[in-house]
Protein backbone atom coordinates (compact mmCIF):
# COMPACT_ATOMS: atom_id res chain seq x y z
CA UNK A 1 0.00 0.00 0.00
CA UNK A 2 2.87 2.37 0.72
CA UNK A 3 4.19 1.99 -2.83
CA UNK A 4 0.75 2.86 -4.22
CA UNK A 5 0.55 5.85 -1.86
CA UNK A 6 3.94 7.13 -3.06
CA UNK A 7 2.80 6.77 -6.68
CA UNK A 8 -0.40 8.70 -5.88
CA UNK A 9 1.57 11.42 -4.09
CA UNK A 10 3.97 11.80 -7.03
CA UNK A 11 1.08 11.96 -9.50
CA UNK A 12 -0.68 14.44 -7.21
CA UNK A 13 2.36 16.75 -7.21
CA UNK A 14 2.45 16.69 -11.03
CA UNK A 15 -1.29 17.37 -11.39
CA UNK A 16 -1.20 20.19 -8.82
CA UNK A 17 1.84 21.77 -10.49
CA UNK A 18 0.38 21.77 -14.00
CA UNK A 19 -3.07 22.75 -12.70
CA UNK A 20 -1.66 25.77 -10.88
CA UNK A 21 0.36 26.78 -13.93
CA UNK A 22 -2.66 26.51 -16.26
CA UNK A 23 -4.90 28.51 -13.95
CA UNK A 24 -2.19 31.06 -13.18
CA UNK A 25 -1.48 31.75 -16.86
CA UNK A 26 -5.22 32.00 -17.61
CA UNK A 27 -5.82 34.52 -14.81
CA UNK A 28 -2.73 36.54 -15.74
CA UNK A 29 -3.77 36.70 -19.40
CA UNK A 30 -7.32 37.73 -18.49
CA UNK A 31 -6.39 40.43 -15.99
CA UNK A 32 -3.22 41.69 -17.67
CA UNK A 33 -1.56 42.00 -14.27
CA UNK A 34 -4.46 43.98 -12.79
CA UNK A 35 -6.66 42.94 -9.86
CA UNK A 36 -9.19 40.18 -10.41
CA UNK A 37 -12.82 41.35 -10.49
CA UNK A 38 -16.12 39.49 -10.21
CA UNK A 39 -16.64 40.00 -13.96
CA UNK A 40 -13.19 38.55 -14.57
CA UNK A 41 -14.06 35.51 -12.47
CA UNK A 42 -17.15 35.01 -14.62
CA UNK A 43 -15.00 35.04 -17.75
CA UNK A 44 -12.63 32.52 -16.18
CA UNK A 45 -15.52 30.12 -15.66
CA UNK A 46 -15.82 30.04 -19.47
CA UNK A 47 -12.07 29.90 -20.10
CA UNK A 48 -10.99 26.41 -21.33
CA UNK A 49 -7.44 26.82 -19.98
CA UNK A 50 -8.69 27.83 -16.53
CA UNK A 51 -11.25 25.01 -16.46
CA UNK A 52 -8.58 22.51 -17.51
CA UNK A 53 -6.41 23.78 -14.66
CA UNK A 54 -9.33 23.33 -12.28
CA UNK A 55 -9.73 19.74 -13.47
CA UNK A 56 -6.02 19.08 -12.92
CA UNK A 57 -6.13 20.63 -9.44
CA UNK A 58 -9.18 18.57 -8.51
CA UNK A 59 -7.50 15.38 -9.70
CA UNK A 60 -4.32 16.24 -7.81
CA UNK A 61 -6.26 16.91 -4.62
CA UNK A 62 -8.12 13.61 -4.92
CA UNK A 63 -4.84 11.74 -5.45
CA UNK A 64 -3.33 13.44 -2.40
CA UNK A 65 -6.30 12.42 -0.25
CA UNK A 66 -5.94 8.85 -1.48
CA UNK A 67 -2.21 8.91 -0.67
CA UNK A 68 -2.90 10.17 2.86
CA UNK A 69 -5.45 7.39 3.35
CA UNK A 70 -2.87 4.72 2.45
CA UNK A 71 0.32 6.04 4.05
CA UNK A 72 1.47 8.22 6.97
CA UNK A 73 1.86 11.98 6.64
CA UNK A 74 5.64 11.58 6.96
CA UNK A 75 5.65 9.74 3.63
CA UNK A 76 3.13 11.81 1.69
CA UNK A 77 3.89 15.40 2.75
CA UNK A 78 7.54 15.56 1.61
CA UNK A 79 6.55 14.18 -1.81
CA UNK A 80 3.75 16.76 -2.09
CA UNK A 81 6.31 19.52 -1.64
CA UNK A 82 7.73 18.57 -5.04
CA UNK A 83 4.73 20.37 -6.57
CA UNK A 84 6.53 23.66 -5.88
CA UNK A 85 9.65 22.56 -7.75
CA UNK A 86 7.64 21.22 -10.70
CA UNK A 87 5.48 24.36 -10.87
CA UNK A 88 8.57 26.59 -10.88
CA UNK A 89 10.18 24.66 -13.75
CA UNK A 90 6.98 24.49 -15.80
CA UNK A 91 6.10 28.16 -15.30
CA UNK A 92 9.63 29.43 -16.03
CA UNK A 93 9.70 27.52 -19.31
CA UNK A 94 6.19 28.60 -20.27
CA UNK A 95 6.93 32.27 -19.55
CA UNK A 96 10.51 32.19 -20.85
CA UNK A 97 11.90 33.27 -17.47
CA UNK A 98 15.39 32.61 -16.16
CA UNK A 99 15.42 31.85 -12.44
CA UNK A 100 17.77 34.00 -10.39
CA UNK A 101 19.80 32.75 -7.44
CA UNK A 102 17.50 34.30 -4.82
CA UNK A 103 14.50 32.47 -6.30
CA UNK A 104 16.28 29.11 -6.23
CA UNK A 105 17.39 29.63 -2.60
CA UNK A 106 13.86 30.74 -1.65
CA UNK A 107 12.32 27.62 -3.16
CA UNK A 108 14.82 25.41 -1.34
CA UNK A 109 13.98 27.23 1.92
CA UNK A 110 10.24 26.71 1.34
CA UNK A 111 10.55 23.01 0.55
CA UNK A 112 13.12 22.08 3.20
CA UNK A 113 11.59 24.25 5.92
CA UNK A 114 8.04 22.98 5.40
CA UNK A 115 9.16 19.35 5.08
CA UNK A 116 11.18 19.46 8.30
CA UNK A 117 8.38 21.29 10.12
CA UNK A 118 5.85 18.61 9.20
CA UNK A 119 8.23 15.76 10.01
CA UNK A 120 9.02 17.24 13.43
CA UNK A 121 5.34 17.94 14.09
CA UNK A 122 4.41 14.33 13.36
CA UNK A 123 6.86 13.21 16.04
CA UNK A 124 5.48 15.75 18.51
CA UNK A 125 1.74 15.18 18.07
CA UNK A 126 -0.71 12.38 18.70
CA UNK A 127 -2.48 10.95 15.66
CA UNK A 128 -5.32 9.25 17.52
CA UNK A 129 -7.35 12.15 18.83
CA UNK A 130 -11.13 12.46 19.17
CA UNK A 131 -12.53 15.91 18.32
CA UNK A 132 -14.98 16.98 21.02
CA UNK A 133 -18.01 19.16 20.19
CA UNK A 134 -16.68 22.10 22.23
CA UNK A 135 -13.38 21.95 20.32
CA UNK A 136 -15.26 21.96 17.03
CA UNK A 137 -17.15 25.06 18.15
CA UNK A 138 -13.90 26.80 19.13
CA UNK A 139 -12.39 26.08 15.70
CA UNK A 140 -15.44 27.50 13.92
CA UNK A 141 -15.45 30.61 16.16
CA UNK A 142 -11.77 31.26 15.44
CA UNK A 143 -12.48 30.71 11.75
CA UNK A 144 -15.31 33.27 11.92
CA UNK A 145 -12.82 35.87 13.21
CA UNK A 146 -10.32 34.93 10.48
CA UNK A 147 -12.98 35.14 7.75
CA UNK A 148 -14.19 38.50 9.06
CA UNK A 149 -10.63 39.85 9.11
CA UNK A 150 -9.65 38.73 5.61
CA UNK A 151 -13.07 39.54 4.20
CA UNK A 152 -12.85 43.10 5.53
CA UNK A 153 -9.25 43.34 4.32
CA UNK A 154 -10.36 42.33 0.84
CA UNK A 155 -13.24 44.83 0.82
CA UNK A 156 -11.11 47.76 2.00
CA UNK A 157 -7.84 47.07 0.18
CA UNK A 158 -8.75 44.45 -2.44
CA UNK A 159 -7.14 46.20 -5.39
CA UNK A 160 -4.07 47.21 -3.39
CA UNK A 161 -3.34 43.85 -1.76
CA UNK A 162 -0.22 42.20 -3.09
CA UNK A 163 0.39 38.56 -3.86
CA UNK A 164 1.86 37.82 -0.42
CA UNK A 165 -1.30 39.07 1.35
CA UNK A 166 -3.50 36.90 -0.87
CA UNK A 167 -1.21 33.91 -0.30
CA UNK A 168 -1.27 34.36 3.48
CA UNK A 169 -5.06 34.60 3.43
CA UNK A 170 -5.47 31.56 1.20
CA UNK A 171 -3.01 29.45 3.21
CA UNK A 172 -4.64 30.28 6.55
CA UNK A 173 -8.18 29.72 5.26
CA UNK A 174 -7.33 26.41 3.60
CA UNK A 175 -5.57 25.35 6.80
CA UNK A 176 -8.93 25.71 8.56
CA UNK A 177 -10.63 23.87 5.70
CA UNK A 178 -8.25 20.92 6.19
CA UNK A 179 -8.96 20.81 9.92
CA UNK A 180 -12.74 21.02 9.45
CA UNK A 181 -12.56 18.31 6.78
CA UNK A 182 -10.89 16.12 9.39
CA UNK A 183 -13.62 16.85 11.95
CA UNK A 184 -16.39 16.18 9.42
CA UNK A 185 -14.78 12.86 8.48
CA UNK A 186 -14.69 11.93 12.16
CA UNK A 187 -18.36 12.88 12.54
CA UNK A 188 -19.36 10.79 9.53
CA UNK A 189 -17.44 7.75 10.80
CA UNK A 190 -18.95 7.92 14.27
CA UNK A 191 -20.15 4.41 15.22
CA UNK A 192 -23.60 5.69 16.23
CA UNK A 193 -24.66 5.35 12.58
CA UNK A 194 -26.16 8.85 12.23
CA UNK A 195 -23.66 9.91 9.52
CA UNK A 196 -24.63 13.40 8.23
CA UNK A 197 -26.75 14.06 11.32
CA UNK A 198 -23.53 14.10 13.34
CA UNK A 199 -22.16 17.05 11.36
CA UNK A 200 -23.15 20.42 12.92
CA UNK A 201 -24.60 23.02 10.57
CA UNK A 202 -22.06 25.65 11.64
CA UNK A 203 -19.18 23.38 10.58
CA UNK A 204 -20.68 23.00 7.10
CA UNK A 205 -21.20 26.77 6.83
CA UNK A 206 -17.68 27.41 8.09
CA UNK A 207 -15.96 25.11 5.61
CA UNK A 208 -18.05 26.47 2.73
CA UNK A 209 -17.29 30.12 3.54
CA UNK A 210 -13.59 29.47 4.21
CA UNK A 211 -13.26 27.43 1.03
CA UNK A 212 -15.00 30.08 -1.07
CA UNK A 213 -13.00 33.01 0.30
CA UNK A 214 -9.78 30.98 0.12
CA UNK A 215 -10.45 30.14 -3.54
CA UNK A 216 -11.02 33.85 -4.29
CA UNK A 217 -7.70 34.71 -2.63
CA UNK A 218 -5.92 32.04 -4.68
CA UNK A 219 -7.30 33.40 -7.96
CA UNK A 220 -6.44 36.95 -6.88
CA UNK A 221 -2.90 35.80 -6.09
CA UNK A 222 -2.62 34.41 -9.63
CA UNK A 223 -3.38 37.89 -10.98
CA UNK A 224 -0.60 39.52 -8.92
CA UNK A 225 2.05 36.80 -8.73
CA UNK A 226 3.40 33.63 -10.38
CA UNK A 227 1.70 30.24 -9.82
CA UNK A 228 4.78 28.82 -8.08
CA UNK A 229 4.40 31.53 -5.43
CA UNK A 230 0.81 30.38 -4.90
CA UNK A 231 1.90 26.76 -4.52
CA UNK A 232 4.73 27.81 -2.20
CA UNK A 233 2.34 29.70 0.07
CA UNK A 234 -0.17 26.87 0.23
CA UNK A 235 2.38 24.08 0.81
CA UNK A 236 4.03 26.12 3.58
CA UNK A 237 1.20 27.96 5.35
CA UNK A 238 -1.64 25.44 5.00
CA UNK A 239 -0.01 22.56 6.94
CA UNK A 240 1.44 24.95 9.53
CA UNK A 241 -1.98 26.38 10.30
CA UNK A 242 -3.49 22.89 10.48
CA UNK A 243 -0.79 21.69 12.87
CA UNK A 244 -1.08 24.87 14.97
CA UNK A 245 -4.84 24.30 15.37
CA UNK A 246 -4.21 20.65 16.22
CA UNK A 247 -1.77 21.65 18.96
CA UNK A 248 -3.57 24.74 20.27
CA UNK A 249 -7.21 23.65 20.09
CA UNK A 250 -7.34 19.87 19.70
CA UNK A 251 -4.61 19.21 22.29
CA UNK A 252 -2.70 16.93 19.94
CA UNK A 253 0.70 17.80 21.43
CA UNK A 254 2.32 14.87 23.23
CA UNK A 255 3.13 15.51 26.91
CA UNK A 256 6.71 14.22 26.64
CA UNK A 257 7.86 16.57 23.87
CA UNK A 258 11.20 18.24 24.72
CA UNK A 259 11.46 22.01 24.48
CA UNK A 260 14.24 21.76 21.91
CA UNK A 261 11.81 20.09 19.49
CA UNK A 262 9.43 23.03 19.75
CA UNK A 263 12.28 25.45 19.11
CA UNK A 264 13.35 23.40 16.08
CA UNK A 265 9.79 23.51 14.70
CA UNK A 266 9.75 27.28 15.13
CA UNK A 267 13.06 27.65 13.30
CA UNK A 268 11.83 25.48 10.41
CA UNK A 269 8.62 27.50 10.19
CA UNK A 270 10.57 30.78 10.06
CA UNK A 271 12.87 29.42 7.33
CA UNK A 272 9.90 28.35 5.20
CA UNK A 273 8.00 31.60 5.68
CA UNK A 274 11.08 33.69 4.89
CA UNK A 275 11.37 31.64 1.70
CA UNK A 276 7.81 32.54 0.74
CA UNK A 277 8.36 36.24 1.47
CA UNK A 278 11.61 36.29 -0.51
CA UNK A 279 9.89 34.50 -3.39
CA UNK A 280 7.15 37.14 -3.40
CA UNK A 281 9.76 39.91 -3.77
CA UNK A 282 12.54 38.53 -5.95
CA UNK A 283 10.90 36.00 -8.27
CA UNK A 284 11.65 36.99 -11.91
CA UNK A 285 7.92 37.07 -12.71
CA UNK A 286 7.29 39.38 -9.73
CA UNK A 287 10.12 41.69 -10.81
CA UNK A 288 8.72 41.71 -14.36
CA UNK A 289 5.23 42.61 -13.13
CA UNK A 290 6.67 45.33 -10.90
CA UNK A 291 8.47 46.94 -13.84
CA UNK A 292 5.31 46.74 -15.95
CA UNK A 293 3.34 48.53 -13.23
CA UNK A 294 5.98 51.26 -13.07
CA UNK A 295 5.73 51.74 -16.83
CA UNK A 296 1.93 51.98 -16.56
CA UNK A 297 2.17 54.62 -13.84
CA UNK A 298 4.90 56.67 -15.50
CA UNK A 299 2.83 57.88 -18.52
CA UNK A 300 -0.01 58.74 -16.16
CA UNK A 301 2.27 60.87 -13.96
CA UNK A 302 3.79 62.48 -17.09
CA UNK A 303 0.34 63.41 -18.39
CA UNK A 304 -0.58 64.82 -15.00
CA UNK A 305 2.56 66.94 -14.93
CA UNK A 306 1.93 68.15 -18.47
CA UNK A 307 -1.57 69.34 -17.66
CA UNK A 308 -0.30 71.37 -14.72
CA UNK A 309 2.14 73.39 -16.89
CA UNK A 310 0.80 76.85 -17.93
Amino acid sequence: MTAVAIACALASAVFLAFGAQRQGSAVSADTGGLSLSSAGLGRLLRNPRWLFGLLLLGTGTALNVAALAMAPLTVVQPIGSLALVITTIVNSRDQGLRLNRVTVVSIVACVVGSMLFVLLAVGATRTEQVVEPRQEIVIVLILAVVVAFFGLLNLLFGKRLGAIAHILGAGILFGFVAVLTKTIAADLLDPNGRFLLNVPWYTIVGIAVAGGLGAWFVQSAYSSGPPDLVIAGLTVIDPMVGIAIGIGVLNELRPDVPAVLGVAMGVCAVIAIVGVVALSRYHPDVIKRREMNKRRQKPASTRTGATRKP
